[in-house]
């Protein structure tokens, strides 16, 4: 029997497990008090340093301009220039300026620059545009000779004008040890230039938090940004110092806990060795013991299951041919059906599956055929273990924004887009890659091998209505400065219930036309990049009496615009409406436009301080570019626009309506008028030329190996683009249908004539059964 003087076991158990909860307790509170004074102090401690490092900055480039200021008006710089001695003109602007990495001297007249500007360089051009437009030193971080430097670029004046144009290049790294400086360990600090991060220093996780610390250097399009990990104030705003007191509080009350039992304890051992020596305590049996006598029995582990997951193969063929080059694309009956959709379903889940993702957002459009094709690929989605939020029949876009929203990552919209009614296709976005390319045929390589496990655990489904936070999102945003009387023609595609929602949320008032979803587009084909599909828009706001009518393709992420007066603006003018805007905010912000786009695109952008690049078209293909850009902006002929500032960097046609009203609004003049001040030159709308599934590529491949255009600057990065002083034309193949697309555009009517007869002539010469649309 156990001695009455004996302590309690359960006693002496909870004193313990209450003394190593206070210790814990009061080690965790010391630890977070710690915490927030260390953050505090490291809050105030960026904070000078990033002053500093601005006032650091800003003599450093003042003294950089201040050299070329002295050495740009030198007389014997000026006379070599009008001498044509330009080696003694570059000797004499550099001088003893020590670090000066190039000089180069143009003539004030750099037309001739314009001819070569992808080669010379278009950030370089840019910020010799904006020297002589401005007759003033201009400053900015460039692209030169494939690496960012340092540029200034400054006139060279004489008594009667301007003899030319200096450009100065310096080295980057010149402005890293003060950027360093101001990320004390811990913080973050960045020389930015637009969207683009030039410098970094410290700890970069924190780097898209970084712009609310942001400082502009003067006279230039520099900005300092920087920030620390957010300080809370902590209790009654003491920076941690009453969790510091009260966590040394409690850890002593937990040692006390501990020592003082212990001296009891220690005394009592004594006692019992006393007493046990004159055989009073019996001896307590030991767990051996226990277990020996069968008293105790021990707990075996049941062996674990094993799990085994086989490949499994498709149960039929899937045409190649719908794999295509930025979504997946096909005739529902035909090369497409539920089957297929389901196949489709496993195999981008099985690609999430290796990824270490789980879960996707899906949304269709207003097609016949959607549901049964969303129903299928979202049961093949959660065959492979994926967890579906159903967002239901919405714009693709919305379906992009639902990934975003519900911090998913990855969507699909069930989608033919502007194709006809018996089309259907996916569009895909996996962790915030859209697949284009090679990653759509991965799928099929995928599919035909099997390579698409079935899941133990089926994914789950759960319905979600993200149309209202849609509208909110951007409402929230964008508020026009005054009433604009609007007429929407959604063509009958989805996005005839959001669209005119989202434009009366931002203050339109708001006429609708074939807004009502249906499927087989009765009214005309939802296509906004044909003329003859706007016509029936501009009798309507015409009758209206609106000030525009906007127009969206059949899943609504494409944007056409008719003025009162019937003209189409065309996507490419539209695209510098909005690099205009965008470069106010973002100066030197790189703007991407597709082959289809103006010739006189690229000169609006760097007049504007942007930086222009010409790429290849297609959705997927132009956000990959724009991702490794760093581009604010984009946009292609077709009426994709895709927004980086502000908004998400995907195509959204509504949102690009919200912002062109945004603009309009601002403005003193009529639409008409505002489009009337862009340049505009006598151009063709798209045009198409029909052929067999395959024969497109096959042709632009034999017309880009063929094919010769006398003067011009040819470009074959998607199809062939051949560009002269006047005028340029582009024969490229589809990615979506069957056809070859041709867009011509001149600075008058006898030199677009010239340049499609040069086409029409190397067209012919390749497919003479052709019948030409021009």
């Amino acid at each position: 029997m156990q001695n009455a003087e004996t302590p309690r076991p359960k006693i002496r158990i909870l004193n313990i497990l209450l003394a190593v909860f206070a210790i814990v307790a009061g080690a965790l509170l010391v630890w977070g008090g710690w915490t927030l004074r260390s953050a505090a102090d490291l809050a105030v401690t960026a904070q000078e340093a990033r002053t500093a490092a601005v006032a650091e900055l800003r003599a450093l480039l003042d003294a950089e301009r201040a050299s070329l200021e002295a050495q740009r008006k030198l007389p014997r710089v000026r006379d070599a220039v009008l001498g044509n001695n330009l080696d003694g003109a570059r000797s004499a602007l550099a001088g003893d300026w020590v670090g000066i990495e190039a000089v180069e001297i143009h003539p004030a007249d750099i037309t001739p620059l314009w001819g070569n500007a992808e080669r010379f360089g278009y950030g370089k051009l840019g910020l010799l545009v904006s020297a002589l437009d401005r007759d003033g030193l201009q400053m900015a971080v460039v692209q030169d000779a494939g690496r960012p430097w340092l540029a200034l670029a400054a006139p060279i004046p004489d008594e009667n004008g301007l003899v030319g144009v200096a450009y100065v290049r310096r080295p980057l790294d010149l402005l890293q040890p003060p950027i360093d400086r101001a990320a004390p360990s811990g913080a973050y600090a960045a020389l930015r230039q637009g969207g683009r991060s030039l410098i970094e220093s410290g700890n970069i996780t924190l780097s898209e938090e970084a712009e609310r610390g942001a400082v502009a250097l003067p006279e230039s399009r520099l900005r300092v940004v920087g920030t620390s990990p957010y300080a809370e104030p902590g209790t009654l705003d003491m920076g941690g110092l009453v969790e510091l007191v009260a966590g040394i509080l409690v850890v002593v009350f937990g040692l006390a806990l501990v020592l003082v039992p212990r001296e009891k304890a220690a005394a009592l051992a004594r006692r019992l060795t006393e007493r046990k020596a004159k055989g009073v305590v019996e001896a307590e049996p030991t767990l051996a013991e226990l277990q020996a006598d069968g008293k105790l029995e021990t707990a075996r582990p049941s062996p674990a299951k094993p799990v085994e997951v086989k490949p499994s193969a498709p149960e039929f063929t899937v045409e190649r041919s719908i794999f295509r080059a930025y979504d997946i694309r096909g005739v529902v009956g035909q090369t497409l059906s539920a089957d297929v959709a389901r196949l489709i379903g496993r195999a981008v889940g099985a690609l999430m599956k290796e990824k270490g993702l789980r879960g996707i957002a899906i949304g269709r459009d207003g097609r016949i055929s959607s549901p049964e094709m969303s129903r299928a690929l979202i049961d093949g989605l959660r065959m492979s273990g994926i967890d579906v939020t159903d967002v239901g029949m919405v714009p693709t876009p919305v379906a992009y924004f639902a990934a975003h929203h519900l911090r998913l990552g990855s969507a699909i919209a069930v989608t033919g887009s502007h194709n006809p009614p018996d089309y259907n296709g996916f569009k895909i976005v996996v962790d915030g890659e859209t697949l284009s390319g090679g990653a759509i045929s991965d799928l099929y390589v995928r599919i035909a091998e099997g390579r698409m496990p079935v899941a133990e655990r089926r994914g789950e489904l759960d319905t979600v209505d993200i149309g209202q936070d849609y509208i909110d999102r951007v409402a929230g945003d964008i508020q026009i400065e005054r009433r604009l009387r609007v007429v929407v023609d959604a063509g009958s595609g989805v996005a005839g219930d959001l669209g005119p929602r989202l434009l009366e949320a931002i203050g339109a008032d708001v006429e609708t036309l074939y807004c009502d979803i249906d499927g087989t587009f009765p009214f005309h084909h939802p296509d906004p990049s044909d003329p003859h599909n706007l016509e029936d828009l501009v009798q309507a706001v015409q009758r209206a009496g609106a000030d525009i009518g906007l127009a969206f393709d059949g899943d609504g992420d494409r944007l056409g615009v008719v003025t009162r007066d019937g003209e189409m603006i065309y996507p490419d003018r539209l695209l510098m409406l909005f690099a205009a805007d965008v470069l106010e905010r973002n100066p030197g912000a790189c703007i991407i436009y597709d082959v289809k786009c103006s010739g006189h695109l690229a000169g609006y952008v760097l007049r504007h301080g942007g930086s222009p690049l010409m790429w290849k078209t297609g959705h997927s293909l132009i956000k990959a570019k724009m991702k490794e850009t760093e581009a604010e902006l984009a946009g292609e002929m077709s009426g994709h626009f895709f927004f980086k500032e502000r908004w998400y960097g995907f195509d959204d046609g509504l949102y690009a309506a919200a912002r062109l009203l945004e603009i309009l609004a601002t403005r003193a003049e009529e639409p008409e008028e505002v489009f009337a001040e862009l340049p505009k030159a006598t151009s063709t709308p798209e045009l198409k030329i029909e052929m067999q599934e395959g024969e497109p590529h096959a042709f632009i491949e034999a017309f880009v190996a063929g094919a010769r255009f006398e003067g011009a600057r040819v470009s074959t990065i998607d199809g062939l683009r051949a560009d002269w002083p006047d005028g340029w034309g582009l024969v490229r193949a589809s990615n979506t249908t069957p056809i070859l697309v041709l867009r011509f555009e001149a600075d008058n009517e006898e030199a677009l004539a010239r340049v499609q007869e040069g086409f029409r002539a190397a067209i012919l010469a390749i497919r003479s059964d052709l019948t030409l649309p021009f």
